[in-house]
């Protein structure tokens, strides 16, 4: 590697000796000591990586020089230190690797040669559902039917296990990925062998989760990506961004009585979305980080995706370092960590100066009160007195169009049987439903979930241990979960039970349901299982708008479950208290929870622990050896993992019958001969799409509906659809997920007039002409004609989740260029890294501007093998009529040319080591 600026130096640690790029030497020609921590990550990335022909010394300076006041328009490119990955998304990365593996043999190298070139590590966590709740046997049910569902991708990422090197799997019942991340798999401060010398740098990491930005909690800068551009870092292949703006978050004072971590972040997001930080940095500073643990760091950095920064960072300094050493790191880890920090001017003092930023907020902790937020965005922050009124006036939108119904309301006799009451026209109707032998009557507002769940707060001994302490005060006055609640408890990773269980409150928790059900993504993700029978019928006997109370850090309408209509976030004690009321349409800070055993009324204030009494336990249980005990052998998994029979070898023995995992087609007849970028000639329109089409919409997701085309491919191949599973779990095949893309019931393809769903109008020759079919049927049909596909589209095409599959499924319909009027910037890349041609509308042209229906013949000219800015657009109509105009080539830099002209990114990188192979 080069080194222009001469920042080439050496650290002496623990007996080793370290060489290191110098921000220090570099400030001898820059003025560094202004840049935000953050901006020094990216500074040290670039002068590591300078090579002279990705990384220039024009781009090291560009960030050396960065101003916070100008708007990002130049490109750098950055290469994280590793990846992390979850199972639904990392499946298809490790199936493109073993396709790769089978490629590269074809091409005359070793299967072998395929493997992560930096460090790589999935955590199997997004598989698992609440199918059982609320009794002991809770976690070994759920685990015993997630490994039923689940066998066929088990086995393979078994296989990867043992056959991919730099690459390790966490098994299922561990944790949450980003907590085993913080609590385990983080480095801050990697050391690497590079061309026989030992390195220091910075951990930093790309995962393909959105909420990886929980790292940024103990000052590793990391964020969330689509699977392409994981599987690119994975490569080798370094990813491009623009210079970020940098917002300040400067926190004062400390968290006042009552308040928690949870009302923290559930503040900080809604001041930061209030402020616009889309695409930007957030940093946090100030005298208030003396004040704020780790967790509760890590609890605002998971959010980050909520509040629309890429990332929500803290610097590393003595909490982080605490933190380290309570989770059982070794003290040569330690060491390295702040050594280099203070080397590299990265260690934040109490009166360490202040970084400039593109703009600054201030938040007071003291000013933090209880909180909630919903009903159906985590930006929307209530505060807790004010949750009643939140409730009822969002309530009215929900049941404008219900139609009033008749119901039957009956009233419990003297001696418990039923009485039935005349019908009469319910203004609020409720359901009798009966569990466990004795009835009840549900609502609007009643809360059927309550689940302490997700990543964002379970990490948090204070909030985990404040909601086991607050259950054990319920208790102790007769206090009980409402019956029509489902109650679940999702450890972020098994430290968690074991603090739980030290401090004597699992039990606590049990008594009100709280039963652990499973270590993962759980009700946040909308794994949150079925509701009882009963609950089902008296939700859809009425209408009912019920409610889920949940301590995740999304909400989103119709995530959490299909019939649960209102979803509020809320911190784990929270949780247990809506539980127990059972409802949302009360005020806890004048309304009693219930009646305690003494037939008196029990108030939230009267269980509600005390800082010092959580502050105390969290001193009493928590130490170091609960990680080093739970993470001694991380990777080895339960019996049940190691009795996942899984083949050997360096490749992998497909199955033809599998419809999980299969070898995807990207490689076919492909050889070492690089291909040219040709115009396109007579190709069709597959989709005429507006604004905002996002990669929700075209990238298959939830569940599979029995009569869409995967729905029937399934069936075809023996699948039931009780056994479809989701999207998400078949995203290693292939034959599924092209089915999928493009199939959202909520898009709208204009060549049908705005209808929704994924169909098109079929504009080829045969049977079907003219007719509307499913997009990827008449894809299909194009394909099997030899015809070329282009999808024309509006603004901001591609926002959203980066997901891999809406550039993956795009390139096997068949589409070879899409031409919209703006493109999410990743989304873009994407398209570019599996071979479909970004083209960009001029300025005030789009498809209806130039009058464009969707039956048009396109031929696209003058690309000059990738050379060209501009490129023709020649439409020809039915009646023969053609129309020409310009549009833009957004192959932004020479190095997506090259990977374009080979096919893709991972064609590109197949020739380089085959081709190391053949020298």
């Amino acid at each position: 590697m080069a080194d222009s600026f001469a920042t080439r130096a050496r650290l002496d640690v623990n007996g080793k000796s370290y060489a290191y790029s110098s921000l220090p030497e570099l400030g001898k020609r820059f003025d560094l000591a202004k840049l935000p921590y953050s901006m020094k990550i990216l500074l040290e990335n670039l002068l590591r990586h300078e090579d002279g022909v990705t990384v220039l010394p024009a781009h090291i300076e560009a960030v050396a020089k960065w101003d916070p006041k100008d708007e990002p328009e130049t490109e750098i490119a950055f290469m994280p230190a590793r990846v992390l990955l979850q199972d639904f998304t990392g499946v298809p990365c490790v199936v493109d690797l073993a396709a790769m593996r089978d490629a590269v043999a074809r091409l005359g190298g070793r299967p072998g040669q395929i493997n992560p070139q930096i460090p790589s590590e999935l955590v199997i966590d997004h598989s698992v559902q609440v199918d059982v709740f609320g009794r002991a046997d809770a976690l070994d049910i759920n685990g015993q039917i997630e490994f039923q569902r689940n066998q066929e991708r088990y086995s393979f990422l078994r296989w990867g296990q043992k056959a991919l090197q730099n690459f390790k799997v966490v098994p299922p019942n561990t944790g949450i990925v980003h907590q085993v991340n913080l609590e385990h798999l983080a480095r801050v401060v990697m050391e690497r062998e590079v061309d026989g010398e030992l390195m220091a740098f910075p951990d930093t990491v790309f995962g393909t989760d959105s909420h990886t930005t929980m790292i940024n909690g103990i000052g590793v800068l990391g964020w969330g990506v689509g699977g392409i551009e994981a599987e690119a870092a994975m490569l080798g292949q370094p990813s491009s961004m623009l210079i970020p703006q940098v917002v300040g978050f400067r926190l004062t004072g400390k968290l006042p009585e009552g308040a928690t971590g949870t009302d923290l972040v559930l503040t900080v997001t809604q001041m930061l979305r209030a402020l616009g930080v889309v695409g930007k940095f957030v940093e946090f500073y100030g005298d208030g980080l003396q004040h704020l643990p780790l967790a509760d760091r890590a609890t605002i950095a998971n959010m980050a995706p909520e509040y629309g920064a890429t990332c929500g960072i803290f610097p590393i300094d003595a909490e982080a370092v605490r933190y380290l050493r309570l989770s059982g790191r070794s003290e040569d880890q330690i060491a390295l960590v702040e050594a280099y920090a203070k080397a590299q001017g990265l260690w934040h003092a109490p009166d360490s100066p202040h970084a400039q930023y593109s703009a600054t907020l201030e938040l007071d902790l003291a000013d933090v009160k209880p909180s909630l937020a919903g009903p159906k965005r985590p930006q929307d922050r209530v505060l807790l007195e004010k949750l009643g009124e939140n409730y009822r006036s969002n309530l009215q939108g929900l049941i404008a169009n219900r139609a009033p119904r008749k119901t039957e309301v009956k009233r419990m006799d003297e001696e418990g049987g039923d009485q039935p009451q005349a019908e009469h026209l319910a203004a609020s109707p409720q359901s009798l439903i009966r569990i466990a032998d004795q009835d009840h009557y549900l609502k609007d507002g009643s809360v059927v979930i309550a689940a302490i769940t997700s990543c964002t707060n379970t990490s948090n001994p204070a909030v985990m241990l404040g909601a086991g302490l607050l259950a054990r005060n319920a208790a102790a006055r007769g206090l009980k979960a409402a019956p029509w609640v489902k109650t679940s408890l999702g450890p972020g990773s098994l430290v968690v039970t074991d603090y739980l269980k030290k401090a004597g409150v699992l039990a606590d928790l049990e008594k009100l349901g709280f039963y652990v059900v499973g270590y993962g993504c759980t009700t946040c993700i909308g794994n949150s299982g079925p509701l009882p029978d009963e609950v089902s019928r008296g939700i859809a006997e009425n209408d009912l708008v019920v409610a889920s109370v949940l301590s995740g850090n999304r909400n989103f309408e119709g995530r959490v479950h299909p019939e649960v209509k209102m979803n509020y976030l809320a911190s784990p004690p929270l949780v247990v208290a809506y539980a127990i009321a059972g409802t949302v349409d009360i005020d806890l800070s004048t309304q009693p929870l219930g009646k305690g055993s003494d037939g008196n009324d029990v108030y939230l204030r009267d269980i509600w622990p005390t800082n010092k009494e959580i502050g105390d336990m969290i001193a009493a249980t928590v130490g170091p050896e609960m990680f080093a005990h739970n993470y001694a052998d991380v990777f080895k998994g339960d019996s049940r993992w190691a009795k996942i029979a899984s083949p050997d070898g360096e490749s992998y023995a497909w199955s033809a019958e599998s419809t999980y995992i299969k070898n995807p087609p990207y490689f076919d007849g492909m050889t070492m001969q690089v291909g040219s970028i040709d115009d396109i000639h007579g190709a069709r329109v597959l989709g005429l799409f507006g604004d905002s089409i996002t990669t929700d919409h075209i990238s298959p997701a939830g569940n599979i509906k029995k009569d869409s085309p995967a729905g029937r491919f399934l069936q075809s191949r023996g699948v039931q659809p009780a056994d479809f599973n989701s999207y998400g779990s078949r995203r290693g095949n292939d034959d599924v997920m092209v089915r999928g893309t493009f199939a959202n019931i909520r898009i709208k393809n204009l060549m049908l007039g705005g209808e929704e769903g994924g169909n098109t109008l079929f504009h080829g020759s045969g049977a079907d002409a003219g007719k509307k079919l499913s997009i990827y049927d008449a894809a299909m049909q194009y394909k099997a004609a030899g015809t070329p596909l282009v999808v024309f589209a509006g603004k901001e095409y591609g926002t959203g989740s980066s997901r891999d599959w809406a550039a993956k499924g795009t390139i096997l319909l068949g589409v070879k260029a899409v031409v919209a009027e703006s493109f999410e910037r990743i989304h873009r890349s994407n398209l570019v890294g599996m071979g479909v041609l970004p083209l960009q509308f001029k300025e005030g042209e789009n498809a209806r501007v130039l009058g464009l229906d969707g039956s048009e013949t396109i031929d696209i000219t003058g690309l000059d093998d990738g050379a060209a800015k501009t490129a023709t657009v020649v439409v020809r109509k039915a009646d023969g009529s053609e129309k020409r105009f310009e549009v833009r080539v957004l192959l932004l830099t020479p190095k997506e040319v090259e990977y374009f002209r080979n096919g893709g990114i991972l064609h590109y990188v197949l020739r380089q080591l085959a081709a190391k192979t053949a020298a």
